[in-house]
């Protein structure tokens, strides 16, 4: 069963953004004109809201997927062939859009992106049409056991794929971190490259209800149920790994006590949250690379 919004098409499809000012529009004048930008407030601040079509939502999502793997270029999140991030395409909610094998995350644009089936089954693409099998097994799985997931985020980055070599949760060690305090999980069955959805089945079921899971001797994964926020939950885990990392090479660290820990959490770990702490990484390389929405 699927969670995704509904679309109005035709001339109804204005009233469901009636609400919704366009004073982030004029402030983001600098930006692509292909550029569907983020919806704002009337205090100002983005909001996760749909695009009045399908088409249009379709695009936007496309938009801030390009505009991710720019990121993950960026900050060293590649590493080879590895690594992938998916959408839910909104129409057709069995199938998602992903990063084509073999292409530079930091070259990717939004014509370069593939939709693939649950089955495999390449539906859409650029020039480019060879499928991740790694991508397609692991995430194909966790789409459909969680409707509620609209994006998910994986790669090798070096802190993330250190931590998971220790086989352990992080702790709440500090306010960032407790965005995962009780709502992270670990995957300790690392068998090699992960190439059949019976793996990616397993990784879902460890999953389960929460935002990330430490795939141990392998790296770390996030969703969310938006772009959004499965990207910036990335973002944040590897953070995580890095702090406490760095804290235990120091000396011995201090967690924070469980019933802080779980009240931060609820401050700081919520898919609102998420969602407006990826729009400065998303103006910053919308405004810098412009050539990714081509």
């Amino acid at each position: 069963m699927s969670v995704e919004p509904t679309f109005e098409r035709g001339p109804a499809a204005g009233a469901q953004r009636k609400s919704l000012s366009t004073s982030g529009a004029s402030a983001q004048s600098k930006w692509p004109a292909s550029l569907l930008p983020t919806p704002w407030d009337e205090s100002g601040r983005p909001v996760s809201a749909p695009q009045p079509t399908v088409e249009l939502e379709r695009l936007y999502r496309k938009q801030r997927l390009a505009a991710a793997f720019r990121l993950f270029g960026r900050f060293g999140y590649d590493h080879g062939g590895a690594g992938h991030i998916t959408v839910r395409d909104p129409e057709f909610p069995d199938s998602f859009w992903l990063n084509p094998a073999g292409l530079y995350f930091g070259h990717i644009r939004v014509s370069d992106l593939m939709r693939v089936d649950h089955r495999g089954e390449i539906l859409e693409s650029g020039e480019r049409r060879r499928l991740n099998r790694a991508a397609f097994a692991i995430h194909s799985t966790l789409h459909a056991a969680r409707p509620d997931v609209v994006a998910a985020a994986h790669s090798h980055s070096i802190y993330g794929k250190a931590w998971s070599a220790l086989g352990r949760l992080l702790d709440p060690l500090s306010q960032d971190s407790c965005a995962f305090y009780q709502d992270h999980a670990l995957f300790a069955d690392f068998s090699g490259v992960v190439l059949d959805t019976s793996e990616g089945e397993k990784i879902a079921a460890t999953l389960g209800p929460k935002k990330a899971v430490i795939l141990q001797n392998h790296g770390i994964l996030t969703v969310g149920p938006s772009l959004e926020a499965a990207v910036w939950r990335y973002f944040a885990l590897e953070n995580a790994c890095q702090t406490q990392l760095l804290a235990e090479a120091a000396g011995k660290p201090k967690p924070i006590p469980h019933e802080v820990a779980k009240h931060t959490a609820s401050q700081v770990g919520s898919d609102v949250g998420g969602f407006y702490s990826f729009q400065p990484y998303f103006d910053l390389i919308s405004r810098e690379e412009p050539d990714l929405f081509d």
